[in-house]
C-alpha cells in the first residue's frame, strides 16, 4: 500500500513538471506577442487594440500561472523529499538552501509584483506599462527556478516531467542548464 502511495505521489509531482514547461511555454509565447519594453504612451495610443490588451492579459494570467503551479510542485517535491511543509516559506527556505531559488525575497517580490495587478485596476497607462516591465524583468529568475527545479527533481528525487512533451521548449527557453537567462530573440 505505501508503494502504491509513494507511486502516487511521484507520478503526481511528474505531472506537476509538465504543467510548469507548460507554463513557461505558454507564458513565453504571450510575451514574444508584444513588443518590449512597453510605454505608457503606446498603450494610450492604443486604449481599444483587442489584441494588445488581450496579449497583457495572457501574461499576466500566466506569469500567476506559472508562479502557482511552480509552488504547488515545490510543496509536493518537499513532501517527497521529506522536508517539513507546514508553511510555504520553509518550502521556499529548503528550495533556497539547496539552490533551486535565488532567493525567497525574489519569489517574494515576484509574487508582490503580479499581485498588485490582480488587484489594481490602474488607468494609468504608464503604470500599466511598468507592471508589465516589471513581470518581464522578473521572468529570467522565474524561468531559472523553474529550471533548477526541473534539475533538483531529476536527480534528487529521480522524477522527471510526464509525458515530456514541452521538454525541448523548455530547455531552450530556460537554458536548461538552469541559469537564469531568458531565451534570446
Amino acid at each position: 500500500m505505501t508503494a502504491g502511495v509513494l507511486g502516487a505521489a511521484a507520478e503526481h509531482l511528474a505531472g506537476l513538471l509538465e504543467a510548469v514547461q507548460r507554463c513557461v511555454y505558454f507564458l513565453d509565447a504571450s510575451r514574444a506577442r508584444l513588443s518590449w519594453p512597453l510605454t505608457g504612451e503606446r498603450l494610450a495610443e492604443n486604449p481599444k487594440d483587442v489584441a494588445l490588451f488581450e496579449a497583457l492579459a495572457a501574461v499576466n494570467e500566466r506569469f500567476a500561472k506559472l508562479q502557482d503551479t511552480l509552488g504547488a510542485a515545490m510543496r509536493h517535491a518537499a513532501m517527497l523529499a521529506g522536508e517539513p511543509t507546514d508553511t510555504f516559506l520553509r518550502t521556499l527556505v529548503f528550495f533556497e538552501k539547496v539552490g533551486v531559488l535565488d532567493a525567497v525575497a525574489q519569489w517574494q517580490l515576484c509574487r508582490t509584483t503580479r499581485n498588485l495587478a490582480a488587484h489594481e485596476y490602474d488607468i494609468d497607462y504608464d503604470r500599466i506599462a511598468a507592471h508589465f516591465n516589471a513581470l518581464d524583468e522578473l521572468l529570467p529568475g522565474l524561468y531559472g527556478t523553474a529550471a533548477r527545479f526541473v534539475g533538483y527533481c531529476e536527480s534528487s528525487l529521480g522524477i522527471r516531467p510526464q509525458p515530456g512533451a514541452f521538454a525541448p521548449e523548455f530547455a531552450a527557453l530556460t537554458g536548461r542548464a538552469g541559469d537564469s537567462s531568458v531565451a534570446q530573440r
